[in-house]
């Protein structure tokens, strides 16, 4: 099931429930099949890397997991509030995503 969500990759998001609780970070990767985002520094996990080829190094890596798009919400880049996002058709017939706060186009 592909969905549209209203986050967008570099958008800059709240984590609004789970472990990482009002967290901030900058989404990396999108994805709409599952309807999940990865977001900068949130969700870490630790993964056991084995070395593969001759001089390659092993250890433990922390990297980042998906979380459900539905647990994010966007922050403004002009009011820094977590807001909704609105949609407004521009006269140049574009549609513009828009702060709900304060009517900034993002």
């Amino acid at each position: 099931m592909n969905r549209k969500l209203h986050i967008k990759k570099g958008d800059m998001v709240v984590v609004l429930s789970g472990k990482d609780k009002g967290k901030k970070g900058k989404v990396l990767t999108v994805i709409p099949k599952s309807e999940a985002v990865i977001v900068e520094g949130v969700a870490m996990a630790v993964k056991h890397k084995k070395p593969r080829r001759q001089g390659d190094t092993g250890g433990i890596i922390h990297q980042e997991t998906s979380i459900r798009a539905s647990k994010v919400m966007h922050i403004c880049g002009k009011c820094g509030r977590p807001t909704r996002i609105g949609r407004q058709v521009l006269e140049s017939g574009e549609i513009a995503r828009v702060c709900k706060h304060c009517a900034e186009i993002i």
